[in-house]
């Protein structure tokens, strides 16, 4: 068969993996409260994926979604954007020093976090 055959129709493709991944991990961030942080490795375990491919799903589009509650295993995020993120601790109430947050205080629920993922999720299959 080929291109200009009539019967030959383009099937519109759908989202690949990679589009997937990263849909997931922004709808799994979506669902830290509000006042919580978790880890990349969190974020990992609920989505199925790494820690650092959640790490650079933030970095290209964490910013559509609230980046910092999502960090280091120490609560501790890049310098360039540590600044910002400790305003945005402070107004959530999240306890932070000058180099990182303390999440073993403010770590969110991870079966909550779980549950919402599968809810959130729903609709992508």
């Amino acid at each position: 068969m080929s291109i200009f055959d009539d019967d030959w129709v383009l099937q519109p493709s759908g989202p690949t993996e990679a589009e997937l991944t990263v849909e997931r991990v922004l709808r799994a961030v979506e669902q830290v409260p509000r006042g919580r942080v978790v880890a990349y490795s969190d974020i990992a375990t609920v989505v199925g994926t790494s820690p650092r491919r959640v790490g650079s799903i933030m970095a290209g589009h964490g910013g559509e979604v609230a980046w910092w509650r999502v960090t280091n295993r120490d609560g501790a995020l890049p310098a360039h954007l540590l600044e910002l993120a400790k305003k945005h601790w402070q107004r959530e109430g999240i306890e932070a020093d000058e180099t990182r947050c303390r999440i073993n205080r403010h770590r969110a629920d991870l079966d909550d976090l779980a549950l919402g993922y599968q809810k959130a999720v729903r609709d992508l299959g």
